[in-house]
């Protein structure tokens, strides 16, 4: 992840296992905690937050209704904290084109309807992008 510049071809495929490796974690966490079913939802998160709405995504091509409706908003959110963020890889976009970029993708990479709760909550979005960004440079 913290490579300078795009990935080859197999450091993708390995990228791409954090999905599953981060499912199975929380499976192991739901078995051994008493208690810890709750834990549920955030298997869905980890497991299936880079699924597309078209079926395009990964670990499972799940697509649509198809994937959980948690995954479904945590995509939209991990997306729009990885344009707005800087990496050792790019420079972070403003606000305004991550926002364009987000609802451009809506009915391919995200389901519309997540996208338009996202958009219809701009403001905030923004506030918190904001506060995020000056707590990560009091780092």
């Amino acid at each position: 992840m913290n490579k300078p510049g795009k990935l080859t071809d197999e450091e993708f495929e390995i990228m791409k296992t954090h999905t599953t490796a981060g499912k199975k974690m929380i499976e192991e966490a739901i078995q051994n905690v008493k208690g810890a079913a709750y834990l549920a939802e955030a298997k869905n998160l980890a497991a299936y937050h880079h699924e597309k709405w078209n079926g395009c995504g990964y670990p499972s091509g799940l697509s649509g209704e198809e994937i959980p409706l948690s995954a479904r908003v945590m995509a939209v959110a991990d997306v729009f904290d990885a344009l707005v963020s800087k990496r050792c890889y790019k420079e972070p976009f403003s606000f305004e084109k991550a926002m364009s970029i987000i609802k451009e993708s809506a009915g391919s990479h995200f389901d519309p309807k997540v996208v338009e709760a996202f958009v219809s909550a701009g403001e905030e979005v923004r506030q918190v992008a904001e506060n995020f960004d000056k707590m990560r440079k009091n780092v």
